[in-house]
């Protein structure tokens, strides 16, 4: 009799006995006959509730899944009665819901499928070297030794798969519908639409993708003003609170953290009334002198845009500089006093010692951040809410506005689902290549056995 020594669901089927080709047809059977009573039972159950799933429930949602729905609710009249009767409709929410579980239930099928053929050819092969296959109480007992991994990791995956991964298919294949304020169902369906949504936001001429590059662009510029002025504010802020010539260092550093203790909505908000027209800012400017209007910080689109990244900058720079703080302890001394000796001044050793040290330990945090910048909702709409507004900007986009917040504008005040997704993909892309471009070509990435 042949051993499989390389789990492969090809060799198994050629290379296995009668019951281990038939295991691929009846989960569970190899296992059986391998001395896995319980277990082989198992997996055929598994695979009979699964079978009764599809024929009852699972074939009518994948088929409903084509069309969500035909027919749509209304009202008919009832001669008996004399009374007009709501007729009950398709729903295409819960159609699109039910499809995307039974692909996702497919998908775990699946899982187990293939771990029961490698199961069944596993106990095979040990009875032909002689040797008993495990029982159900020892497999039981291996979870906590052995495969602790599979007990350990079964709770998140579970997880993992019904409050993540349902959700983004979910909304991935809702890009490809008209579910728009138009198309609310159970009174108006939609349907698929393929890839009309991507190819009417990204093309030019039209005043929602003449909308959409410019958000883009600011996205872009705010991110990247947002994410280094904070790193190079908080760096400069930790190297002069932790010079040798500065006293109460610990007084400093409990200063900034205690700004990070407010919740940032609320600083924001405050902020955001404090820089109105008739804020406490513009109205002492306008006493002491020093304007005679009121500065448009917030209805100016320069000044406004500005005021996001400086208010930002002043939220923060305490978490930077908490960060650099650590990793300018760890800098060995020694580097600065040899360097002293050589005459190097303070200019120089920043340039070699201090900030290449500093770019090397916190590039995977300068990317993380640069992409949460991206999606950083909070300063936006609790400073500004994407205003002001234009009237060249499409669906309530303002000229502060994120993609991120141009998207819950588009779900909360309009009701465009699609294009909210169809958004919400295309971040993802954006930062998903970005992460995965500045990864690797970062010095970390390159080098991970550290700094020398």
């Amino acid at each position: 009799m042949k051993l499989v020594n390389n789990r492969n669901i090809i060799t198994t089927f050629t290379k296995g006995d009668i019951f281990s080709k038939l295991s691929y047809l009846i989960m569970g059977l190899s296992n059986i006959r391998n001395g896995q009573v319980i277990k082989g039972l198992i997996f055929a159950t598994i695979e009979a509730l699964y079978i009764a799933f599809m024929v009852m429930t699972g074939n009518h949602n994948l088929h409903m899944m084509r069309t969500l729905g035909e027919s749509t609710q209304g009202m008919v009249y009832n001669e008996s009665l004399g009374i007009y009767e709501v007729t009950k409709g398709d729903n295409s929410m819960l159609i699109l819901l039910e499809g995307v579980m039974t692909l996702v239930l497919t998908g775990a099928f699946l899982a187990i499928w293939l771990f029961s053929i490698y199961s069944g050819e596993k106990a095979r092969s040990a009875r032909a070297l002689g040797k008993r296959a495990n029982s159900f109480i020892e497999d039981i007992k291996s979870l906590a030794n052995e495969n602790v991994h599979f007990l350990l990791l079964s709770v998140p995956v579970l997880g993992l798969s019904i409050f993540t991964v349902m959700p983004i298919i979910y909304m991935i294949l809702m890009a490809f519908t008209n579910y728009d304020q138009d198309h609310q169902p159970p009174g108006n369906l939609f349907t698929w639409v393929g890839i009309k949504n991507f190819f009417t936001l990204l093309s030019t001429g039209d005043r929602l993708s003449n909308t959409f590059w410019p958000v883009l662009g600011w996205t872009l510029i705010w991110g990247f003003a947002a994410t280094f002025s904070c790193y190079f504010g908080g760096m400069i802020l930790a190297m002069i609170i932790n010079s040798k010539g500065i006293k109460y260092k610990k007084f400093w550093r409990t200063v900034f953290v205690i700004t990070m203790a407010i919740p940032g909505f609320i600083s924001l908000r405050v902020v955001s009334t404090m820089l109105g027209e008739r804020g406490i800012i513009n109205v002492l400017l306008q006493q002491w002198g020093f304007t005679e209007a009121a500065l448009p910080f917030l209805t100016s689109v320069t000044w406004a845009r500005v005021s996001v990244i400086v208010v930002n900058f002043w939220i923060g720079v305490p978490v930077t500089m908490l960060m650099v703080s650590g990793i300018l302890m760890n800098i060995p001394g020694e580097l600065y006093e040899s360097a002293k000796i050589d005459g190097a001044g303070p200019v120089t050793m920043f340039r070699k010692i201090t900030f290449p040290y500093m770019w090397f330990v916190t590039t995977p945090y300068i990317i993380a951040n640069l992409i949460s910048n991206f999606n950083n909702f909070n300063p936006i709409y609790f400073l500004t809410g994407g205003e002001p507004l234009t009237l060249d900007y499409f669906k309530g986009a303002g000229k502060t506005d994120l993609l991120v917040t141009w998207l819950y504008k588009l779900t909360k005040d309009s009701n465009d689902y699609n294009l909210a997704a169809t958004i919400g993909i295309i971040i993802f892309v954006i930062s998903a290549v970005f992460t995965l471009i500045s990864f690797s070509r970062s010095g970390a990435m390159k080098n991970e056995e550290g700094f020398q």
